[in-house]
């Protein structure tokens, strides 16, 4: 049976799947554009999208936004105007600067997580663009929609859950990361999806919910809708695509991952992330790395105290395969699951039929 479509205000998704952003490099408007063509919302992450350019070394901020500006609008092309939305992490430094450039260059969404990203409604008063908050817990859900609702009058268009089997950064410590399994879990989903979906009752809104992380197949499809999601998002699954943004180093990292291989790592970010345990994590594991120049990419990041540059551990994982193990490669916990390479439609095809 084919997935039912979801409207997001006057968007809609003709299959509910949202394409989750990922950083660096890896879901930029190739493969935003392509999930979007086949009626998901494909979505471009905003972490250094500039880091290919030779302007980057010097200028980072311009480099960045100008390369997003550029990829959001090659997606739409892509796409034939289907739903592009961009990730941006609230950790970023110039958060309200990557949110006005997604404004001013036509992107749909805005998926924000890594933070609470609490001055979102405002930086977005008088625009059409639509937006959603990363939750973990029913905690995070209830204090953002109070604290919007008393300071803007608004809440946001659509919620993606995201649990501890995701991929990147994740809203647990690393004990929960490892040990929250599915059915753990959805006791804490289920509450946060009847609290949107209660609190889109009582002001008049729809707001759909989607769950990420550790979605694989229409089989975790139908559970996360039997528990009421409206859809889901998706991102492990879309890296061994010929459309993804990354190289074929990158997806052969995946390829070539055992179980074993997925472990949670420490960021600089103040979060747990899942990485592929490759000899750079290792290494890192034993000893700092040490820094000799900031990026100023994240509000939060020391260099002086830092276990290692997130930006440029993640840039060297998609710049060349030369650099493959001297890198950090964040997946989900099925990326072992993957064996070939595919198409964004024969994802599309397998899990809506």
């Amino acid at each position: 049976m084919k997935l039912k479509p979801v409207n997001i205000g006057n968007l809609t998704l003709k299959v509910p799947i949202i394409q989750g952003g990922m950083g660096i490099g890896v879901s930029l408007s190739s493969l935003a554009g392509a999930v979007a063509k086949e009626g998901g919302m494909g979505v471009i992450s905003a972490a250094q999208p500039g880091f290919d350019r030779e302007e980057w070394k010097t200028n980072p901020l311009g480099a960045n936004l100008k390369a997003l500006g550029e990829h959001i609008k090659r997606a739409k092309e892509i796409s034939n105007n289907g739903v592009i939305g961009v990730n941006i992490m609230r950790a970023s430094c110039d958060y309200d600067k990557y949110v006005q450039c997604c404004v001013d260059n036509g992107a749909d969404a805005i998926i924000s997580g890594a933070g609470l990203p609490v001055e979102l409604p405002k930086l977005l008063e008088g625009t059409s663009v639509k937006f959603a908050p990363i939750v973990s817990s029913l905690k995070a859900a209830k204090v953002l929609f109070t604290l919007w609702e008393r300071r803007y009058k608004r809440v946001s268009d659509f919620v993606v859950i995201e649990g501890p089997k995701a991929g990147g950064h994740l809203g647990f410590t690393p004990e929960e990361a490892v040990s929250l399994t599915k059915e753990k879990y959805d006791g804490e989903v289920k509450k946060i999806i009847d609290y949107v979906h209660s609190y889109g009752d009582k002001i008049g809104k729809f707001i759909p919910v989607f769950f990420a992380g550790g979605v694989f197949d229409r089989k975790d499809i139908d559970h996360y809708m039997s528990l009421g999601a409206d859809g889901v998002q998706m991102a492990t699954r879309f890296v061994t695509t010929y459309e993804c943004d990354a190289p074929m180093s990158f997806k052969e990292a995946y390829l070539n991952a055992s179980k074993d291989d997925i472990v949670i790592v420490k960021s600089p970010v103040g979060m747990p992330g899942r990485a592929i345990r490759n000899p750079y994590v290792k290494l890192r594991e034993k000893e700092r790395e040490k820094i000799t120049h900031c990026f100023r990419c994240l509000e939060k990041c020391d260099p002086a105290t830092t276990p290692y540059c997130i930006t440029m551990a993640l840039i060297r994982a998609v710049r060349s395969n030369d650099e493959a193990d001297d890198s950090l490669i964040f997946c989900g916990e099925n990326a072992y699951r993957l064996n070939k390479l595919t198409t964004v439609k024969e994802i599309f095809d397998e899990i809506n039929q």
